[in-house]
Formats: C-alpha cells, sequence, structure tokens
C-alpha cells in the first residue's frame, strides 16, 4: 500500500528580521543562482532553531532534513517544545508556505484547521464559508448540500449560520472550521493545537471524530497537540520534533516516553525568587519536594516533603492548593491546604512557610508534575503556577520481591492487610 504522504529531506530556513538578503548584490547572486537551478547560496548558513540563545547567524533552520511517511488510515501525532518545528512542518504540508529545500508527495485531498478561521472570509457567513471551503477541496455543491446539515449540527452554529463569520467568537469559528475540515471528505485531515480554544465538551466530539474518520472511513490525520492524554487516545504512530530535527517516529507510547524523558529535568527545582509570580496581594518565593532520606533521588518508599514559602502583602483568607498530575497530563489528584473543620488560613501580611507531608509508597515509579494555586475564600484563584516542579520518583526494588514486570497504575501505595485464620 503506497503512503498517502511521503516526506523526504524537507528543510526550512527562515531568515531573522528583515525579509530579504539584506543587500542587492547578496539579492541578485540569490537570482541567479536560482535561475540556473542551483542552491540557494545563503540556504547552507544557518544554524540550528534554538529559540533559548542568541545565534551568530541571521539564518536559522526551523526543519531540517526530515523524512517520514504516513499511511493511509494512519493518525499521527506530533509532539515537541514550542519552538521545535511543528506549526512550519504542517504549514508545508498544508501547502500554506513552501520548504527551502526537499519534496513532499501527497496523495489526496488535504483539509487543514492551523489556527483560528483558517480558511474562512470574515465577510461571509456561516453558510457561505462552509460552501466557499467545499469548493477549494474539489466538491460539488450537491455534495456540499448533502453534508451540511451534519456540519452544522455537529459544530452547534445553527442559530448564527447565516451571520457574518467576523461576529462569531473564537470558539464559534472552531467549532466550524473543525466541523467543515472533518465533514467534507478529505483524505487527509490536519489539526494544530488550535483545538485548544473550544470547550471540554467540543474537544472531546472532535476527538472522536477524528478517531471515527480513520477506523471507519480510512482517512489519515495529522495532530499536533501538547495534551499527551489525547494523543495517546486517539494516535498509532508519534513523530517527535527537537529544534526542527526529527528525535524519535515511532509508536505513540514510546515517542511520549522519550518527549517525557526529555522534559524531566527542566523544572525539578522552581525558586520564585527569580520569577514574577508576584501580585499586589501575594508573591511566591520558594516550591519545591524534599525527601526526608536523600537529597538527590527520589524513592517511592521514601516520605516526601513539599515546602512552599510565600509572602502575604494583604490581609487574606488564604489556602494552598497543590495538583498533581502524571507525565501524561492525567489528574492524579488536588490537596487543599485546610483543616479538619474546612477552615481557610486568616493571613496578616507576612513571610510564611507552608509544608505537605507525603507519606511513603504513595507514587508509583514514573514522572509527576506538581503545580500549586492560592485561593482566596474558597473562589478566587489569587495567583495559578502550573507545573511548578516536575519529579521523577524510582523503583527501590524492597516492595517487589522479584517480580520484575511493569507495575501499573498511577499510584502504588501499601496499605495494611490483614489475614485471619
Amino acid at each position: 500500500m503506497q503512503p498517502v504522504i511521503e516526506v523526504e529531506n524537507l528543510s526550512k530556513q527562515y531568515r531573522l528580521g528583515e525579509v530579504g538578503t539584506g543587500t542587492l548584490s547578496h539579492d541578485l547572486k540569490r537570482w541567479w543562482h536560482k535561475v540556473r537551478g542551483k542552491e540557494d547560496p545563503f540556504a547552507r548558513i544557518g544554524e540550528v532553531n534554538d529559540r533559548s540563545t542568541k545565534g551568530t547567524s541571521d539564518y536559522v533552520w526551523a526543519l531540517k532534513d526530515i523524512h517520514f511517511s504516513v499511511q493511509p488510515g494512519e493518525v499521527l501525532g506530533i509532539i515537541g517544545r514550542n519552538g521545535a518545528g511543528k506549526s512550519t512542518l504542517l504549514k508545508i504540508l498544508s501547502k500554506t508556505t513552501a520548504p527551502t529545500t526537499g519534496r513532499i508527495k501527497v496523495r489526496g485531498r488535504i483539509a487543514s484547521l492551523l489556527e483560528v478561521g483558517t480558511g474562512f472570509h470574515p465577510e461571509l457567513t456561516g453558510r457561505e464559508n462552509i460552501y466557499l471551503n467545499g469548493a477549494i477541496l474539489g466538491m460539488t455543491r450537491k455534495e456540499i448540500s448533502r453534508k451540511f446539515d451534519e456540519i452544522v449540527d455537529f459544530a452547534g452554529v445553527a442559530r448564527y449560520v447565516d451571520t457574518p463569520v467576523k461576529r462569531y467568537s473564537s470558539g464559534m469559528y472552531v467549532r466550524l472550521a473543525f466541523a467543515v475540515a472533518a465533514h467534507l471528505e478529505p483524505e487527509i485531515l490536519i489539526v494544530d493545537e488550535v483545538l485548544a480554544v473550544g470547550d471540554a465538551e467540543f474537544q472531546k466530539k472532535c476527538l472522536g471524530k477524528m478517531k471515527d474518520v480513520s477506523v471507519n472511513e480510512g482517512r489519515t490525520v495529522l495532530f499536533v497537540s501538547h495534551n499527551l492524554v489525547a494523543l495517546k487516545k486517539i494516535c498509532n504512530t508519534g513523530l517527535l520534533l527537537n529544534k526542527g530535527y526529527i528525535e524519535k517516529n515511532e509508536s505513540i507510547d514510546n515517542v511520549i516516553d522519550q518527549y517525557n524523558r526529555a522534559q524531566k529535568n527542566i523544572n525539578l527545582l522552581f525558586d520564585g525568587k527569580r520569577s514574577n509570580y508576584k501580585n499586589e496581594k501575594i508573591k511566591l518565593n520558594i516550591a519545591k519536594i524534599v525527601s526526608k532520606n536523600s537529597s538527590n533521588k527520589f524513592l517511592i518508599n521514601e516520605e516526601f516533603e513539599i515546602i512552599i514559602e510565600f509572602e502575604i502583602f494583604k490581609q487574606v483568607n488564604l489556602n494552598v492548593t497543590v495538583i498533581i498530575t502524571t507525565e501524561n497530563d492525567e489528574h492524579l489528584l488536588s490537596t487543599p491546604s485546610i483543616d479538619n473543620k474546612g477552615n481557610n488560613y486568616k493571613l496578616i501580611p507576612g513571610k510564611f512557610f507552608i509544608t505537605c507531608k507525603i507519606p511513603s509508597h504513595f507514587f508509583n515509579i514514573g514522572i509527576y508534575h506538581f503545580s500549586i494555586l492560592f485561593v482566596e475564600d474558597f473562589s478566587h484563584v489569587l495567583m495559578h503556577i502550573d507545573k511548578a516542579f516536575t519529579v521523577e520518583f524510582e523503583e527501590d526494588l524492597t516492595f517487589r520481591g522479584g517480580y520484575l514486570g511493569n507495575w501499573g497504575g498511577l499510584v502504588r501505595p501499601k496499605w495494611d492487610w490483614f489475614l485471619n485464620c
């Protein structure tokens, strides 16, 4: 079976700052190489696209030497940190931008949803945009009419279908745009992180639809998301990009594992004194997790303490809530700092330390993210630090005996058991 997408030696270079080479002589040199069918002389110059450092060249490679193929009916999840080249790759596949080198073979029609309002004309109504997008995909008016009611029903915008889309909210825009892209029968559906704009219910519908069109209709889906749970749920294979290069192209489970391993040391300890986590009522100074028995390893048979130092500038009724999620962003638990009667702390201006004790044999092996919320009067979030720190818990081997297989589950508590004879 032939792949529906084949990417060979694909690279994309951008020039930082002004457009053009900067001098007339360089522009003429580039033109002269182009008319003779030779390589752009300035394309050889360039640095890896590392957005965190100041480079010496004005040229960067957003993508470099990309090779992969996608089979019919495959759902490919594309992941990577911000700036890894994910959106650039989708724009090239969607033919909204051209590659610097390399070639792409696409067998079938492509519908893409790369940003809010992709392919929509703001002055046209929802109805008119549905027909416009269908025509762009090469469908007849009769084919579009047959799908029209299904599209409007899926998007949930029946009341606004004859209103110009410039008056739509961003959520309504995405609802209709995804419904059009998914229902007008393209062979290849490309979806960027734009689905995050929709509400939770619609995101669930979209994920279900993408799974349905791949499994039941044999269509191919390319999906970019930072939601690892969603990727794991609907994707067969994964593509991990890092600074414009392919780091891994295997099953989605293996790709997510590689991505998580690369992330685990980014936020191990968090020092708010070097941050901007401050407002008129509160400032976070330090948030960290400390092992009771060792300083550089976190073993599951040990006790831990979460230590948070913060300052209060105005009197407040406050609780501190820690939210723990797994490496795949699955919610594990939320624990607020309230007493047995459900009361907040009544705090006056000053500096405070708060400690939360975690018993041994609670976490399973793996990577866990710790987010922190400061909540006033159980209703108003004064500050939310998402993934303030990330910790990897390791196996101590004393709790499993001779069993060497995978021990599943999000947590592994050691409970007390009693055998009565």
